[in-house]
């Protein structure tokens, strides 16, 4: 891991390196969104507004090199909230060096502190550096997603 790194919310102040990190993360998965959505999620991961995003960051050296998006929502077959982490990068410097894994981890913690049962996240199956960290830490499902074309 790397030195003195420290894994807290996002900050207004973060903005340019939020949104480098977040347009490098999309152009992984070869997608992109207009800057209107980069104004909104960034506002919104700002907010108090109980059902929207939040956003923990990794930092080290005084620059960011990681973050997650999580959010909680209701789930039909539980009576306590679930948490989706929907968003999970790291810097390709560090990579391997326990970024991920702190991150993911201060989401299980927020989960615990939120009362929530169950985390969890979805990832594509060529992302094959990302994975060997996620079967560690987690439980593959046998679920396969679908959506609205």
């Amino acid at each position: 891991m790397p030195n003195s790194l420290t894994i807290r919310a996002l900050r207004p102040e973060d903005r340019a390196e939020w949104s480098e990190m977040w347009c490098d993360y999309l152009a992984f998965y070869e997608t992109s969104v207009p800057d209107e959505i980069y104004e909104s999620t960034f506002a919104r991961l700002l907010g108090d507004d109980a059902q929207d995003f939040s956003c923990f960051v990794a930092e080290s050296g005084g620059r960011l090199v990681g973050l997650t998006h999580y959010l909680f929502h209701r789930h039909a077959w539980k009576v306590e909230s679930v948490c989706y982490l929907q968003d999970l990068f790291a810097r390709p410097e560090t990579r391997g060096t326990g970024v991920g894994r702190a991150l993911i981890q201060a989401v299980y913690d927020e989960a615990d502190k939120q009362g929530a049962p169950s985390v969890y996240w979805l990832t594509q199956d060529f992302n094959h550096t990302a994975r060997k960290l996620y079967d560690r830490i987690a439980k593959q499902t046998p679920f396969i997603k679908y959506q609205r074309p």
